[in-house]
């Protein structure tokens, strides 16, 4: 194996590590933004938990995060609480680096 051919193998297995740590971010983000957004409805308990479950499987219907803010926004009004696609951005981004954090950390 070639100097090349190593660092290309080097650099193929940064980028899997990379987005491993991405996808488990965002996950980990969706989550959190899924909780939160229990409390803020009133949702408590174990039903805070599955909420933020059904935030995180929102995920998979489309790539990028439009989908969940959609679920969330949908959801918040239904319940009549005020908040705004930007608010929500800010926090969606407050989790995001939290949770990059965390999984850099090893949480």
């Amino acid at each position: 194996m070639t100097t090349f051919d190593k660092r290309e193998e080097g650099f193929e297995r940064k980028f899997a590590l990379d987005e491993e740590q991405k996808f488990k971010a965002e996950a980990r983000r969706n989550k959190l933004i899924g909780l939160w957004t229990a409390a803020r409805l009133g949702i408590t308990g174990e039903a805070a938990g599955e909420y933020a479950k059904e935030v995180v499987a929102a995920d998979f219907e489309e790539a990028g995060d439009g989908d969940v803010m959609r679920k969330l926004l949908r959801d918040f009004a239904a319940k009549g609480v005020a908040i705004t696609e930007r608010e929500l951005r800010t926090k969606m981004d407050e989790f995001n680096a939290q949770a990059m954090a965390e999984i850099k950390a090893g949480k």
